[in-house]
């Protein structure tokens, strides 16, 4: 780590993922620019596209990269890099361990969002066996332009949801992975909407415990209290998780339970 100087690095650009996973806890592209106060387009451009902004000051870059270093060393995980607490050089043995294990924190930070999206492909693939096999009809979004006019008997995966987000009135798009028009329908009841969740363990589901109660909270305040939101849920949710989840007023349904789905009159 002391041979990390801001000429490697612009030389080596994409060593910024591996540096990332090299601290404790291991950080993401989001946060080390966060940390750092750099700018997000420097730390993308080197991380995706192997380059510094060509338009980039020489001044601003230096200071960039000696931040982003600086943030780097204070943050480096002194129980994989041993040797920095000692005068004595590493032993080759320690240079392997080491290198093992930022090895695999980089592929688990690749592989995780691929393999969550590859589940939810699944997921979403599983409920839409479960709703045709009982005659429901998958639309588009260009078939119901609101959840209000959204046509009994039919189904829709990707839906854009416009929902208030400020005290001015203005709106933005949710998108949410199901939604769901009962064949009985009533008027006035707004679809179910369901969201698909898989996770590969209980610390993950944890941290993303809070974005489905901003989607609610969300849609509650522009639908009214009575918006139905539910969970298809795979793996790994504990029962912090769905307490927390319950807390919120969201239900669930479990992927191999599939047949509660029919609980919320479908």
């Amino acid at each position: 780590m002391r041979s990390i100087t801001p000429e490697v690095l612009v030389a080596h650009p994409k060593i910024i993922p591996m540096l990332r996973m090299s601290t404790c806890p291991p950080i993401a592209r989001d946060r080390l620019i966060g940390l750092a106060q750099v700018s997000p387009s420097l730390v993308r451009s080197m991380e995706i596209e192997g380059r510094v902004p060509p338009k980039m000051l020489q001044l601003q870059l230096e200071k960039a990269i000696f931040k982003i270093i600086s943030t780097i060393t204070a943050m480096v995980d002194p129980d994989i890099f041993v040797w920095l607490r000692r005068s004595v050089p590493p032993e080759e043995v320690e240079i392997h361990r080491a290198a093992t294990i930022v090895a695999d924190r980089l592929c688990g930070a690749v592989a995780d969002p691929i393999v969550r999206n590859a589940q939810e492909q699944r997921q979403l693939g599983l409920i839409a066996q479960w709703l045709q096999k009982r005659g429901y009809r998958q639309i588009k979004q260009s078939d119901a332009r609101s959840l209000a006019i959204f046509p009994a008997g039919t189904f829709a995966f990707r839906y854009n949801v416009p929902v208030v987000h400020d005290d001015r009135g203005g709106k933005v798009n949710i998108p949410i992975d199901v939604v769901i028009s009962p064949k009985s329908k009533l008027r006035g009841v707004l679809p179910l909407l369901v969201e698909a969740k898989s996770a590969g363990d209980f610390t993950n589901v944890n941290k993303r415990r809070k974005e489905e109660a901003t989607k609610i909270n969300q849609l509650r305040k522009s639908y009214g209290k009575k918006v139905r939101f539910a969970l298809f849920l795979c793996a790994y949710f504990d029962s912090g998780y769905l307490g927390y989840e319950a807390a919120e007023g969201i239900d669930w349904v479990w992927e191999h339970r599939i047949d509660d789905l029919a609980q919320f009159g479908l």
